[in-house]
C-alpha cells in the first residue's frame, strides 16, 4: 500500500509543482514530497517486514533521512507518530489504522514552529479526525481509507477559504494536494486487493487521475506564480537542511531554545528530534551562524545550502511574459477543481510585485503573511454555542468549560494557529481563566485575555468587539460588556447541602447567580423561575436563554411564554447552546 501511494504521488509531481510560488526545493511540493515518500519506500523494499509496526518503524526512518523541504519534512512527521502509535502490532485494523493518523497529526503539528491553517496540516488533521469516526462505522480497511481519502479531498477544496494567498492566485494548497495524491495510492491498492489476488505494485503510477484542476498545459511554459514575486523581497535567501548527529548518552535536545535562536535571523524553521538524530531545515541569511549554533549539539551531516535569491534570478530570466508585458499565469478554469500550490516558502519582509497584494502568507510563518490584525480563541461548552461564537467572529472554537478545562498548551496552539497580529483569548469559565494568561505570556505574539467567567460574558464581548480599535480599546470595550451581562445556570444538586441559608437536597434543580447558589427547587420549572425572579429585575432590557442538551423543547417552550407575560417589557432571545449539565444558562443585560 506504501508503494502504490508512493508511485502515485511520483504520478502527480509535475501538476503538483505546475504552481509553486517560489522557486526553491521547498517550494517544488511535488518533488520533494515525492522524494521524500520514494526515501521511506526504498527503505522499506530493504528492510521488508511481515509485521505492520515494525514497517511502520522503517518507513519512518526513510522518510526522516530523505526528508526535503517543509512538505517533505512535514509528510516524515505525519509517519513518524504514525509509527510510534503502532509499534509493536503485528496487523492493524480500521480502529488502530485511524488512531495512528491521529497520532501523526500531532507528532507533525508539534514539528512545525507556527503552524498555519490551510496547509497539509489542515487536510491531514481533518482527514485523521474523521478517520477516527469512520472507524467507528466500518471495519473494512479499504471502505474506511475511502472515507478518509474523501474528506482529504473536501478539506484541499477549502483551503484557499483559509489562506488569503490561496484563494488570490486560485489555487488548492499544494502540500495538501501531495497528501490527497498519497492517498488516492493507498485507497487503489486496498481496492484492488479486494476479492482477489494482492497486485502487484507497478501499474498505480498509470492509474494516476488525470489533474482535476486547470491542466498544466494551459500554463504557459515558463509563466509560474514566482514571477510575480520581486528577487529582492527574499529577506532570508539562504535555503539550509541537515542533519545533527548526538552522541550517545548526550542530554536531550533542548528543541525550544534552538528553535528560537533561528528564528531570530530566519524563517520557515522545521525540526524533528528522532532521539539520536535531529533534522534541521531553516531560512536563514547568514548560513554560517546556524551551522556554528548547531555544532554545539553533535555531529553536522548531509548540509545542503541554497541560494534562492539565485534560483529566482534564473527563473525570472527564462520567463515568459504575456501580451500585456506582464507575467504569464492561467488560474484554474471555471468549475473546476485547482491545483496544488506550495505555501511553505514565503518569507518575512517580502515585497511582491504590483500584480500580487503585499506580505504573502506562509506555511511555517504567519508573521509573513498579510496577517489579519485580531484573531479571536473562545472556549465553551456545546456545539450550539460553538456555532453562536463562530456567528459573532470567533477564529478558533475550544471545547471546554465545565468538567473539561483546556490546558496551556490547547490554549497556546489555538493562538499560534491564526494568522493574526494581535490574538484575543475568551476562557469563558473561571477555571480556564489562569490557563488563558499562561498561553497569553507564552505566546510568539501578543495576546490579552479577556476575564469572561461565562459563556453569555463570553458572547457579550465577541458583541463589543471592534475590528477597526486597537488591541487596548477593544480589551477594554469587551471587558466592560462582560461585566454588564448578570449570569445564571440551572443544574441539578449531585448530593445534599447547606448553603448560605438554602436546605440543597440531593436531585433538586439550584439555581446559580453569579458565583452563588441562590435557589433550590424540586422541579427544574421552579427552580428556574425563581432564578429569573431573582434576575429580571427593574432595569433588565434584555433575556438571553441558552438551551442545553438536557432541556426539553417544550419545556423551553413554557419557559419562554412565562417571561413574555410576567416580563412583558424585557426582550427574550432563546438558542440552542448544547451545554452539558447545565440545562439553562440565563444572560440578563
Amino acid at each position: 500500500m506504501v508503494l502504490a501511494g508512493a508511485e502515485r504521488l511520483a504520478a502527480g509531481e509535475a501538476r503538483i509543482n505546475a504552481l509553486n510560488v517560489f522557486p526553491v526545493p521547498d517550494g517544488d511540493t511535488g518533488t520533494n514530497m515525492s522524494m521524500t515518500m520514494a526515501a521511506g519506500a526504498a527503505e522499506l523494499k530493504a528492510k521488508p517486514s511481515d509485521e505492520a509496526g515494525r514497517a511502520a518503524e522503517v518507513l519512518s526512518k526513510g522518510l526522516l533521512m530523505g526528508a526535503r523541504g517543509n512538505s517533505g519534512v512535514i509528510l516524515s512527521q505525519l509517519f513518524r507518530g504514525f509509527a510510534k502509535a503502532v509499534a509493536g502490532q503485528r496487523e492493524l485494523n480500521a480502529e488502530l489504522f485511524a488512531l495512528a493518523l491521529q497520532q501523526g497529526v500531532d507528532t507533525a503539528y508539534k514539528a512545525v514552529a507556527k503552524p498555519v491553517e490551510g496547509t497539509i496540516l489542515t487536510v491531514a488533521r481533518e482527514a485523521a479526525r474523521h478517520g477516527v469516526t469512520a472507524a467507528r462505522r466500518t471495519g473494512d480497511l479499504a471502505e474506511w481509507m475511502a472515507e478518509v481519502h474523501a474528506k482529504a479531498e473536501e478539506t484541499l477544496a477549502r483551503t484557499p477559504e483559509m489562506l488569503a494567498v490561496l484563494k488570490q492566485v486560485g489555487v488548492v494548497d499544494s502540500g495538501g494536494q501531495g497528501l490527497v495524491c498519497l492517498y488516492e495510492g493507498f485507497l487503489a491498492y486496498l481496492r484492488a486487493c479486494e476479492g482477489g489476488p494482492v497486485p502487484e505494485v507497478g501499474a498505480f503510477a498509470a492509474a494516476a487521475p488525470a489533474p482535476r484542476a486547470a491542466a498544466v498545459s494551459a500554463l504557459k511554459p515558463a509563466a509560474t506564480a514566482q514571477s510575480r514575486i520581486a528577487t529582492e523581497s527574499i529577506t532570508y535567501p539562504y535555503d539550509m537542511e541537515f542533519f545533527i548527529q548526538r552522541s550517545e548518552g548526550s542530554a536531550p535536545f533542548p528543541e525550544v531554545s534552538f528553535r528560537r535562536a533561528l528564528e531570530r535571523d530566519g524563517d520557515s524553521v522545521v525540526l524533528a528530534d528522532d532521539g539520536g538524530l535531529v533534522k534541521v531545515h531553516v531560512h536563514s541569511r547568514r548560513p554560517g551562524d546556524v551551522l556554528n549554533l548547531a555544532l554545539a549539539y553533535g555531529e553536522l551531516t548531509d548540509v545542503r545550502i541554497l541560494n534562492m535569491r539565485q534560483q529566482h534570478r534564473e527563473l525570472l530570466a527564462g520567463a515568459a511574459p504575456d501580451d500585456t508585458g506582464k507575467p504569464a499565469f492561467a488560474p484554474a478554469a471555471e468549475g473546476s477543481e485547482p491545483l496544488g500550490l506550495e505555501t511553505a516558502s514565503f518569507f518575512p519582509g517580502q515585497t511582491p510585485l504590483p500584480e500580487l497584494a503585499p506580505s504573502p502568507e506562509s506555511e511555517m510563518n504567519p508573521d509573513a503573511c498579510e496577517m489579519a490584525p485580531f484573531g479571536i480563541v473562545a472556549v465553551c461548552a456545546g456545539d450550539g454555542n460553538a456555532d453562536l461564537f463562530r456567528s459573532l467572529g470567533a477564529d478558533v472554537i475550544l471545547s471546554g468549560g465545565t468538567g473539561m478545562n483546556p490546558s496551556t498548551e490547547d490554549l497556546l496552539q489555538a493562538v499560534r494557529s491564526l494568522s493574526a497580529a494581535h490574538v484575543l483569548i475568551l476562557p469563558n469559565h473561571p477555571n480556564v481563566v489562569m490557563a488563558a494568561r499562561q498561553a497569553a505570556d507564552l505566546a510568539d505574539r501578543p495576546a490579552t485575555v479577556i476575564d469572561t467567567r461565562s459563556v453569555p460574558q463570553g458572547m457579550a464581548a465577541m458583541l463589543a468587539f471592534r475590528e477597526d480599535e486597537p488591541p487596548e480599546a477593544n480589551a477594554r470595550r469587551m471587558a466592560e460588556a462582560a461585566q454588564r451581562v448578570r449570569t445564571g445556570q440551572v443544574t441539578q444538586a449531585v448530593r445534599s447541602a447547606g448553603m448560605d441559608g438554602l436546605d440543597i437536597r440531593e436531585g433538586h434543580y439550584i439555581g446559580i447567580l453569579e458565583k452563588a447558589i441562590v435557589v433550590s427547587e424540586p422541579t427544574l420549572e421552579e427552580a428556574c423561575r425563581a432564578l429569573l425572579g431573582r434576575m429580571l429585575d427593574s432595569d433588565a432590557e434584555m433575556l438571553t436563554i441558552l438551551a442545553g442538551e438536557e432541556a426539553e423543547p417544550e419545556a423551553t417552550r413554557k419557559l419562554a411564554d412565562w417571561v413574555a407575560a410576567e416580563y412583558p417589557d424585557v426582550e427574550a432571545e432563546v438558542h440552542q447552546g448544547g451545554q452539558p449539565l447545565y440545562p439553562y444558562w440565563f444572560a440578563v443585560e
